[in-house]
């Protein structure tokens, strides 16, 4: 395909046409891949952003013509398998985004062809089991049981028998089963007036997430403190189930689906009545505020929610300008080294969490703007384990610089992927800290 330039304007998303009986077709895919792959085998600017890009280039390549028309078709899945939706390509790379006339949408193609590969029943046991976290949680806050289950999952048997069982790396760090669960034990705050700044709602609704919820509720009691300290009202969302994210990752959408029709609900309710809707997690907060709108564009109550979201650091620096939030800090951070996850820089919040660390007197923050490589499920599955670690190399290195007190990332996940990188490189590893978990400790409280 000849060269075109590229469009100058800002990128513009297209909803996801997932309920056409054609968004299925595997021959409308298949001519789709081949026009989509075509133009990046021309450009390959995406070469070092994960595994999807390298793998398309080597089979084009090791085409006798060099050509990507020339790729056997059934290979693509190859290309398909190492995609894992962080949307860097589309929003930070790609020239040939809409409105080019090219209008190439990668991630969402991906996700086409993952979709018409779940509805057709290809889709493994383990990525069923991975993908269920609502399922998974439920052995969270049992003491006796998450004992026993975390003590197993750290055995070398254990993880062996997971490795052949579920595929599931016996390498990868996984996420301990929490004793207590957040929602079980979090209240709201005491009754404070509510102090409505000129951007930011006074009163906050947390959504926990199933990892806050079942793995780390310790994350959540820091935003919950944080938000105490600055005397902003806060209430739990009174009922929630998983966001759909995981399920979207396998190409679930009829389950991503099902979440939305409980979740959206008993957020809207939330929204309607001005409360800022906040969740911990930026995979979270990105399937409200851009996947489920892209997914359902005329539904006005994913609407209503998209708008009322917020990544919590995004609502601590607006809390700033409006002149609300306290800098009373007691502890200076040191050097932090800090690490944007993807599902953060998609939503193109700038860099929030860095704006309000660099509020704390003596801290010094080191930023990684990279993707670590875990990315969900991808970085614990057997087949592709080594491989997210090598994506991660060298942000594990750069992570590891300036002997920091403290890494941190908005993602817990892909902090404890560059956490293991850093300690399996023989570098001097620093503690693992959530920036909400700094922030509370910087405050004192």
């Amino acid at each position: 395909m000849p060269h075109k330039e590229g469009s100058l304007e800002a990128p513009t998303r297209h909803p996801l046409d997932w309920r056409s009986p054609d968004f299925y077709d595997a021959a409308s895919i298949d001519k789709e891949l081949a026009r989509v792959f075509d133009i990046c085998a021309g450009c390959r600017r995406c070469v070092s952003l994960c595994g999807a890009f390298p793998t398309l280039f080597d089979l084009v390549d090791e085409t006798d013509s060099g050509e990507a028309h020339d790729v056997d078709h059934a290979a693509f899945p190859k290309v398909v398998d190492q995609c894992y939706l962080c949307d860097l390509c589309y929003m930070t790379k790609c020239p040939y985004v809409p409105p080019h006339p090219w209008n190439v949408d990668f991630p969402h193609l991906m996700l086409r062809a993952k979709a018409a590969r779940y509805k057709q029943g290809d889709v493994a046991l383990r990525d069923k089991v991975l993908s269920n976290t609502d399922a998974l949680g439920h052995f969270a806050g049992i003491p006796i049981v998450t004992q026993t289950i975390n003590a197993v999952n750290a055995t070398k048997p254990a993880r062996a028998a997971m490795e052949t069982t579920l595929g599931v790396d016996r390498h990868a760090w996984l996420p301990p089963f929490a004793k207590r669960k957040f929602r079980s034990h979090a209240k709201a705050s005491p009754e404070t007036p509510v102090r409505d700044g000129e951007r930011t709602p006074g009163k906050v609704a947390v959504y926990a997430t199933c990892y806050v919820n079942f793995n780390e509720p310790g994350i959540g009691h820091d935003l919950l403190a944080v938000l105490e300290h600055n005397e902003i009202a806060y209430v739990l969302v009174d009922k929630e189930a998983c966001c759909g994210m995981p399920l979207l990752e396998q190409g679930n959408l009829e389950g991503v689906a099902a979440k939305k029709e409980k979740n959206i609900p008993a957020l809207v309710r939330y929204a309607r009545e001005g409360y800022a809707i906040i969740a911990a997690i930026p995979s979270c907060v990105l399937m409200y505020k851009q996947e489920l709108p892209l997914m359902f564009p005329n539904d006005d109550d994913v609407k209503t929610v998209a708008q009322a979201f917020w990544d919590p650091f995004e609502y601590f620096v607006s809390r700033h300008r409006d002149g609300l939030l306290k800098t009373d800090f007691k502890h200076a951070l040191g050097t932090v080294s800090y690490h944007v996850p993807c599902h953060g820089r998609v939503q193109n919040l700038g860099r929030k969490t860095y704006d309000t660390l660099s509020l704390i007197p003596g801290t010094e923050l080191k930023v990684v703007e990279r993707c670590s490589g875990h990315a969900g499920t991808f970085g614990v599955k057997k087949q592709f384990h080594a491989t997210a670690m090598r994506i991660g190399t060298p942000v594990f290195k750069a992570m590891a610089e300036h002997a920091p007190a403290y890494i941190a990332s908005d993602c817990q996940l892909a902090g404890h992927h560059i956490e293991q990188g850093i300690q399996e490189s023989g570098a001097p590893s620093a503690p693992l800290s959530h920036p909400l978990s700094l922030l509370r400790r910087a405050y004192g409280i």
